[in-house]
């Protein structure tokens, strides 16, 4: 999942207005305020209209509590300024929306410029010295929990801004974090505008799919297009016996949005070199790391170190099958190249665990695994899921209303199929926050699926995998999207943390059970328990593999913020990532220029090998009490997914597991997988 981090560090200069009393607040108005969705934007001159509009509106707030008299108080300075914290929330998810799903580029850039607008005002907000001083004279005393946990964190995020700093200070910190957000919004913008193509010869697919081959026919000059769109490149470098192909497709895949993408990311990097100097940090990684769960560089390499040393094992036995497969397909092979690997995978899951990922592959269309899906969350969690009928802006959004007991508590959309220009991964977009008994919260997934039925929408398990991993968090983001606070609602626990509940749904995508409900062939005969059986044997095949080279990627994410700026790019992310993949990554790999948590990400990239070890532990309470236990789903729910972040997310786990996280659990799997 792909989730803006908030500018939490920048600097305000007052604006001139009249006084205020200090007088409760009015949080209805907020959503009300930020009305519909475009939904259909017809141009983008309109979505900048609806910019200018967030903008005058939360510069009018700004205005009102830098100027609020009388005594400060949680219903007073902290529900404004916590109805700024919603403005900005809403409105960057609504423009992040706009860049990632609108059909032409004037509109998406239109989302991604009123995004870098949004951000500067909330880095103005988090450097104002007359909002820091209201908020720091609240007496938190008489106030509840979750409210003065709210308070601590926020006071703490003003001054890792650099709210103590002089004004000249101030002015030059908001500068270089304007100047960072339109360079990250570039930076994204070019990955979008990055797809390649190359042309082949219709005989290159053999070994794909039929119905691949079929949805792939000729054009005109008799050649085959295949994109690095995900439904392009995944079955062809899984499946496709041409090396060939596969080599070529590859270097296009991994020269995506280069080089013009190394020149924005080096600035990027030293524009956030020179923030975290400013505001007293050796480097950036220091500064993005100080409100994390591991929460210094050194903590986050110790925890990179652990998860190798226990993955490690796994991954040198998952080399040994593949490249033993390897050489049994070309006689003399030494060893593996990178654009092999994904490859020998199905080969080396029928070898050795006689699983054949194209026989699943035919119980997963689309239009089943979404209602599956939707099925299984009203099952395990007990709420109704219904269309819902209202305006989208693609004819193939699936917009649905979530209900419980008969009350609607959330709304989202389903945008699952690439287009051109669109987002070409897979996220969660927040875009309205809840207000208790007044407004229920909405979101977004934004993902990249085939479409359709048995003759076009067949996927790959893995995408089943991932659909159902951004799934999680949109309920995480409906479950706990209604709290007092706004900057509570939701996914609003540490960042290292987010992933953690999304990951741990995956294991559903596994058991017969859940399976056996939505995952049919053409025919409509269910996936047979046999084969789920065969899935199982082979799931930990690659998870060492694939572990060490996420560690690779974590690295690379750390390094980059806390070493000089490279020279050259594409070997500093080579060097970086070969510190703990096996494969060696080639000189045409410049995966640097697409890797687009770098932008919103930065240094913690290393948040989804920290929530793999959060996710396994939370899960040995369903795999302990049965995954179709209502009494453990609805545990969780109320004590971790419900709670948003109104606690830090260890003492959520602490509620739902009774102990503290520990990475037993996944040293126990990577132990499994290496057997």
């Amino acid at each position: 999942m792909h989730i803006q981090l908030a500018g939490i560090l920048l600097a305000a200069t007052a604006l001139s207005a009249t006084p205020v009393s200090a007088k409760s607040a009015k949080p209805g108005n907020v959503v009300d305020f930020m009305g519909p969705l475009l939904a259909t934007a017809p141009d983008a001159a309109t979505i900048d209209g609806k910019c200018d509009l967030y903008v005058k509106e939360i510069e009018r707030r700004i205005a009102e509590l830098e100027n609020e008299t009388g005594p400060a108080t949680a219903n007073t300075s902290l529900a404004r300024y916590d109805e700024l914290i919603a403005l900005i929330g809403g409105g960057s998810g609504e423009f992040t929306l706009y860049q990632e799903v609108m059909a032409d580029q004037p509109r998406r850039d239109a989302g991604g410029n009123c995004q870098v607008r949004l951000s500067t005002l909330s880095s103005r907000i988090s450097l104002s010295r007359p909002i820091y001083d209201r908020l720091k004279a609240i007496d938190p005393s008489k106030e509840d929990e979750a409210t003065r946990f709210y308070l601590k964190q926020t006071l703490a995020s003003f001054e890792r801004s650099g709210v103590a700093l002089d004004d000249a200070e101030r002015a030059e910190i908001q500068a270089l974090q304007e100047k960072i957000a339109e360079v990250g919004n570039e930076f994204d913008s070019n990955i979008a505008a990055g797809q390649k193509s190359l042309k082949v010869a219709p005989s290159e697919l053999e070994g794909l799919p039929e119905d691949y081959i079929a949805a792939h026919r000729p054009g005109p000059d008799g050649l085959v297009e295949i994109t690095t769109a995900t439904p392009d490149y995944v079955p062809v470098m899984s499946y496709a016996k041409s090396d060939k192909l596969r080599h070529d497709l590859s270097i296009i895949y991994n020269q995506r949005a280069f080089p013009e993408n190394d020149a924005k990311l080096r600035e990027l990097l030293h524009l956030r070199q020179q923030l975290a100097n400013k505001l007293g940090r050796r480097n950036y990684a220091e500064l993005v790391l100080e409100d994390k769960m591991v929460n210094t560089p050194k903590k986050v390499e110790k925890l990179l170190e652990d998860m190798a040393e226990a993955a490690l094992p796994a991954a040198k036995g998952d080399y040994a099958k593949n490249l033993a497969v390897l050489q049994e397909l070309r006689p003399g092979a030494t060893d593996i190249k990178f654009w092999e690997t994904a490859w020998l995978s199905p080969i080396v899951q029928q070898r050795y665990y006689d699983y054949n990922p194209q026989e699943a592959r035919k119980y997963f269309a689309y239009n089943d695994v979404r209602d599956g899906i939707l099925k299984l969350t009203q099952d395990l969690f007990g709420v109704e899921i219904r269309r819902w009928k209202t305006a989208v802006w693609d004819k193939d959004v699936e917009p649905y209303e979530v209900y419980d007991q008969g009350k609607l508590i959330g709304r989202f959309y389903l945008d699952s199929h690439p287009r051109p220009g669109k987002y070409s991964h897979a996220n969660m977009v927040p875009l309205r926050p809840g207000i208790p008994g007044k407004a229920v919260p909405l979101g977004a997934l934004v993902m990249n699926m085939a479409k359709g039925d048995h003759t076009t929408g067949l996927m790959e398990h893995g995408d089943v995998e991932t659909f159902l991993h951004e799934f999680g968090h949109l309920i995480h983001g409906i479950f706990g999207g209604t709290q007092r606070w706004f900057g509570q609602s939701g996914v609003a626990t540490e960042w290292d943390f987010v992933e953690a509940p999304s990951q741990m749904l995956e294991n559903w995508v596994y058991d017969y059970d859940t399976l056996k409900t939505f995952a049919k062939d053409k025919d409509g005969n269910p996936i047979p328990r046999e084969l789920v059986e065969k899935m199982n044997r082979a799931r930990l095949f690659n998870a060492g593999f694939g572990d060490m080279r996420q560690l690779g990627y974590s690295n690379i994410s750390l390094e980059f913020h806390q070493q000089p700026v490279p020279e050259n790019m594409g070997d500093a992310a080579r060097y970086y990532r070969g510190a703990f993949d096996l494969i060696p990554t080639p000189d045409f790999v410049e995966m640097q220029a697409a890797f687009g948590h770098l932008n919103g990400y930065s240094a913690i990239y290393y948040t989804y090998r920290w929530s793999k070890v959060i996710a396994d532990d939370l899960f040995t309470r369903f795999s302990g009490e049965g995954l179709r236990n209502k009494a453990t789903a609805k545990d969780y729910r109320e004590k971790v997914l419900a709670m948003g972040g109104t606690k830090p997310a260890a003492e959520l786990v602490r509620d739902f597991l009774g102990r503290d996280i520990t990475l037993d659990a996944y040293r126990a799997e990577m132990a499994k997988a290496a057997q």
